[in-house]
């Protein structure tokens, strides 16, 4: 089974947190909320909702993930950028070439502050296009890019789930998730 680390800091998007991580459950990949704030699992969205994280940052280790994903929204993705630790996690997935992911102002404001889109095809919420150093832009809902996925914003929240969902199980899962939520007939497929 594939296992997942998203991680939370006060100020995220609710949805581009949850969607992904609703969708992926869904199809049997493990999934683990990690919050970045400092000794404090529950963190506030950016919208006013409280959310129980299932880990601290200093109590996991990231060796085994196969992916890592961040969720926008302000200050979320300036709150995560601001994290040491998890920037060096990011160097590290990048530099073995393991999946990153990350949607709205998180591509630009972590990732590319970074360096790691260098070279990459990628998306972000309108107006973070600067940030992201060395990228392409594609202004696409979503866009994979070698081990590198980005997404625009919250309602690029479902199609970048399903684009992570066939990547870490199969098309074929991501598919019956997909028409499971009904998200094949809103999209007339």
């Amino acid at each position: 089974m594939a296992k997942v680390y998203v991680f939370l800091a006060d100020g995220f998007e609710d949805v581009e947190a949850l969607i992904p991580v609703d969708v992926l459950r869904r199809g049997g990949v493990e999934v683990v909320m990690v919050s970045v704030m400092d000794d404090a699992q529950l963190v506030d969205s950016a919208h006013g909702v409280q959310l129980v994280a299932d880990a601290l940052f200093d109590d996991c280790d990231f060796s085994d993930a196969d992916l890592l994903l961040l969720p926008g929204g302000m200050p979320g993705a300036q709150n995560l950028y601001e994290h040491e630790g998890l920037r060096e996690a990011l160097l590290r997935q990048n530099a073995a070439g393991k999946p990153i992911a990350a949607i709205c102002a998180a591509p630009a404001v972590v990732l590319g502050q970074l360096g790691i889109l260098k070279g990459h095809r990628a998306t972000c919420y309108p107006g973070f296009e600067a940030l992201l150093h060395g990228a392409t832009y594609t202004g696409e809902l979503c866009t994979v890019d070698g081990n590198i996925t980005t997404a625009e914003g919250p309602a690029a929240a479902f199609p970048f789930a399903y684009s992570l969902l066939a990547m870490l199980a199969d098309e074929q899962t991501s598919r019956q998730v997909a028409e499971g939520m009904r998200f094949l007939h809103l999209m007339g497929k």
